[in-house]
């Protein structure tokens, strides 16, 4: 019985579960018009689902970005997916055929089953694929360009100027920042530091790229190092110089990024390379290096950075760090000879590095005393092999000859020289270099042009606002360059400054084509040289007393002549005829007590210069007016005396003025005027309104009052002087003809006036018609014993009256005020004025004035100087003390006062 119930049990259970199988077949096969219209919908969402992850693949892949493998995979099996989906509701019409009995039996009943089966299974397959299809990224951002750390040897003093460049890249106003300076000043040391600032210092930016530009760049090799900062690969560089931009630009376009460029010599299109071009609104910044300020201007700077020499200290201290203290401890000497070729780098990095390598294993005197005669001569060769080849490439790169001749032209003037700019420019029109114009006010221009470009490439440097300096390292690279070109006509001969007491022998310059003995102890020139090229001497700035009658008898083509500053000099020699080619002659600041006949001879002279000329007594009679071609023409500050009858110097200068109007050639006149009547007579001449410079009013014995309005049609009067004028107690303002109506600005009546110096006026009191000079940016006043006040508040209705307007706010680019022994001088200005650009103030032996036209926001930011003795400084009485705090700083103590 048992086994029987057992039996039974069993096979009731093998019924139910073969029941269960057909019931479960057969749903499959039931179901088909179900499911397969669903698989339908489910192929179309997961084809759907498939294109849109593959176009953000596609994306990614543009942008160069590495898809995720899960993505891949992901893809991979989508796609065979969809291939197995779409083959089964293809044969889904067939299937649907075999179905009979409303669709629950099929006439191949296993067939129907397998289909239906694996319809079911492929719905819900395609249902878990989807859910894995939700990514919300498909490939891994490109790695934020770690900094990468570049190699950097000591820090070279530089900490003040990255501290600007910093404080720029925190400015959201800021996006491009250019750094420009000499060669060699350590303009990459400082992008360097930068770069490697980043990787140690909080920031927003993701990515931080350097490439190096360099002279004649190509686009392509820039992408190129960009590319590899980015981290493309190298298959990328076979790219078109376009498809390369455009990679750059879809990366860096969604970034906040830095670009550091080093070594612009030209302006580089951001567009063509790629880089968008930073902004407040994608906070991004791009750091360049250049030698040229230009290139600044041209890259759309917001912020341009001066990269300086280093100071003194920091130079000996770099210095003495390449040398090391085994050589500098080996001989108590060799500090001292160290110190001294330190000197001569100029605080130059780069010479500072090399020099002092270069002597860490000099340890007697000998060697350093040969490394200082060798500097001298800029003839040391790590500095010809190493330092000068560098620095010329700023030479080389220059646009033209003219303006290279320009620069070696700056080379004959001495160490740390301050050269004025106007004088340099009229050196080089009268030399031949400016042959693009003929007048030389025309040619200034073009001397200004290549001033400005000169200093834009950092080879001259900005002494004030009227001259320039040389660089001790560019200049001595200069004079290394003009040996180079000795196998040319270029030949140079400089010892300026070279502390010589005796002419140089004859043998060594006689086949140069410019020479500068200038500054020197020379003081006499004996030899009768024979130079056929020599164009230009300078020998101004000796002690020179004579020059034998043969001196320039054999330089036939001398075209500059400059004997400036010989104050020993009283004669010049009759031989000076012989020089028929010259055309330019500079006597100023010399003794010489008459102008020989003879110059007659020298009929090419396009610029004569007689100023501060104290003993100057006599100029022959049709002399001046024999310079038919002259151009410049210069006399002031001569010496009182009587000057006889058969002279252009005396009666006032109404014979010199006579003179000089038959000269139409005249450009530039510098001219003193010792009369109202000679003034008349003067300004009577149309030529003279247009080329009158300076003017120097001097011994206006008689005339009381002077009326400055007389003036005003002087078209470029840039100073003008009033000396020992005893009588004349009144400048005063009054038109002289007001019928006459003018459409003219009359607040700028003197708008090109610059400088007024006032001397010896003793019963001058105010100085109020300076208000129509609003460009005036120096004003001196010596000795004027009844001068109460430089401006007076009472005389200027007359300024209204004359303007037409409420007089304008003076002063405001005003830079120097000297204020000489004005005993009851009380006020310079009742109210305190802006000073917008005023950097000195001397006063001397002003008791009586106690205020200055000051607040606590004058001269904001100009580093303004006041002069003055202790016990006037004691004594002045300020607006309020934050007006005396913020001034404090501002006084030196003056021991001794020199006029200007």
């Amino acid at each position: 019985m048992g086994n029987c119930c057992s039996v039974q049990c069993s096979f009731e259970n093998f019924l139910l579960r073969g029941w269960d199988f057909i019931v479960g077949h057969a749903n499959y096969v039931c179901k088909l018009k179900q499911t397969l219209p669903t698989l339908s919908a489910a192929l179309q969402e997961l084809r759907a689902l498939r294109n849109d992850v593959q176009r953000e693949v596609d994306v990614a892949d543009q942008r160069l970005l590495k898809p995720f493998e899960r993505v891949q995979l992901w893809l991979s099996t989508a796609d065979t997916m969809i291939t197995e989906a779409e083959n089964l509701v293809s044969h889904g019409p067939q299937q649907m055929n075999n179905l009979c009995l409303g669709g629950c039996i099929s006439e191949n009943c296993l067939s129907s089953y397998k289909f239906g089966k694996r319809v079911a299974e492929m719905l819900q397959e395609i249902s878990d694929h989807k859910s894995k299809g939700a990514f919300e990224k498909v490939a891994e951002d490109q790695p934020a360009a770690s900094v990468v750390v570049r190699p950097l040897e000591q820090p070279v003093a530089l900490e003040s100027t990255i501290q600007k460049v910093w404080s720029c890249i925190e400015d959201k106003d800021v996006g491009i920042i250019g750094l420009y300076g000499l060669g060699g000043v350590g303009k990459t040391t400082l992008l360097t530091q930068i770069n490697n600032k980043f990787g140690t210092t909080g920031n927003d930016f993701k990515v931080v790229i350097w490439a190096l530009v360099s002279k004649d760049y190509d686009v392509g090799k820039i992408q190129d190092r960009i590319g590899e900062n980015i981290g493309f690969l190298e298959s990328w560089k076979n790219k078109s110089v376009d498809q390369k931009a455009v990679d750059i630009y879809g990366i860096l376009s969604n970034k906040r990024f830095v670009v550091l460029l080093d070594d612009l010599w030209e302006r580089v299109d951001l567009n063509q390379v790629g880089i968008p071009k930073p902004s407040q609104e994608n906070g991004s910044k791009l750091i360049f290096t250049t030698r040229y300020l230009e290139v600044c201007g041209e890259m759309g700077v917001r912020k341009k950075i001066k990269v300086e020499c280093l100071e003194p200290e920091k130079a000996w201290e770099l210095f003495q760090d390449k040398v090391g203290d085994e050589t500098l401890n080996s001989h108590p000497d060799i500090p001292n000879l160290a110190k001294q070729v330190a000197e001569r780098c100029g605080g130059l990095p780069l010479s500072l590095i090399t020099i002092g390598r270069a002597m860490a294993c000099k340890t007697t005197l000998g060697e350093w005393k040969y490394a200082i005669e060798m500097l001298k001569r800029c003839a040391l060769p790590k500095m010809e092999n190493e330092v000068f080849p560098l620095l010329k490439f700023s030479y080389d790169n220059l646009p033209d000859v003219t303006m290279k001749c320009c620069l070696l032209y700056c080379c004959l003037h001495p160490e740390d020289y301050c050269i004025p700019k106007k004088r340099l420019v009229e050196y080089w029109f009268c030399e031949g270099l400016l042959n693009q114009f003929d007048r030389i006010s025309d040619a200034q221009m073009q001397g200004d042009y290549i001033v400005n470009s000169l200093l834009s490439a950092c080879l001259l440097e900005r002494d004030g606002e009227y001259s320039v300096k040389m660089h001790d390292v560019i200049r001595d690279m200069a004079l290394w360059i003009t040996r180079e070109l000795e196998v040319t006509e270029n030949n140079f001969f400089v010892k300026a400054g070279a502390q010589l007491c005796e002419e140089p022998d004859v043998k060594t310059w006689e086949r140069v084509k410019r020479m500068s003995v200038m500054k020197n102890n020379i003081k006499v020139l004996k030899e009768t040289p024979k130079c056929p090229n020599l164009r230009t001497l300078f020998l101004g700035q000796n002690e020179l007393k004579v020059i034998s009658n043969g001196f320039f008898q054999f330089i036939p083509h001398l075209t500059v002549l400059d004997l400036s500053r010989n104050f020993g000099l009283r004669v010049l020699p009759k031989g000076i005829s012989e020089l028929i080619s010259l055309e330019c002659l500079d006597l100023s600041a010399t003794f010489i007590e008459e102008l020989p006949i003879e110059l007659k001879s020298l009929t090419k002279l396009k610029m004569l210069d007689l100023s501060y000329m104290h003993n100057l007594r006599k100029i022959p009679r049709q002399l001046i007016s024999n310079f038919v071609k002259l151009q410049i023409f210069r006399i002031g500050r001569l010496g009182n005396g009587d000057y006889g009858v058969d002279n252009v110097l005396s009666w006032g200068m109404e014979k010199l003025i006579e003179e000089l109007k038959g000269l139409h050639h005249l450009n530039i006149l510098s001219i003193t005027i010792k009369s109202m009547i000679s003034l008349e007579r003067f300004l009577s001449f149309n030529l003279f309104r247009c080329c009158t410079q300076a003017l120097e009013l001097r011994d206006f014995s008689v005339l009381k009052v002077f009326n400055v309005l007389c003036l005003e049609n002087l078209e470029h009067l840039e100073t003008l002087e009033f000396l020992d004028c005893e009588s004349m107690k009144e400048i005063k303002m009054e038109k002289l003809h007001p019928w006459v109506f003018s459409s003219t600005n009359h607040t700028s009546r003197f708008h090109t006036l610059s400088t007024v110096r006032i001397f010896e006026c003793n019963k001058l009191r105010d100085m109020t018609w300076l208000i129509l000079a609003p460009n005036l940016s120096y004003i001196g006043i010596f000795g004027c014993k009844k001068m109460e006040e430089i401006l007076s508040e009472r005389k200027l209705d007359e300024v209204t009256g004359v303007t037409e307007i409420s007089y304008p706010k003076p002063f405001l680019k005003l830079e120097t005020l000297h204020l000489f022994r004005l005993p009851k001088l009380k006020s310079i200005y009742w109210n305190a004025l802006p000073f917008p650009r005023l950097k000195h103030i001397h006063i001397f032996g002003c008791r009586g004035l106690k205020k200055l036209p000051l607040n606590s926001d004058s001269a904001k930011g100009n580093l303004l100087t006041i002069e003055g003795s202790k016990h006037w400084w004691a004594r002045v009485e300020w607006e309020n003390e934050a007006t005396q705090y913020a001034f404090l700083p501002s006084f030196k103590p003056l021991a001794s006062f020199k006029p200007a």
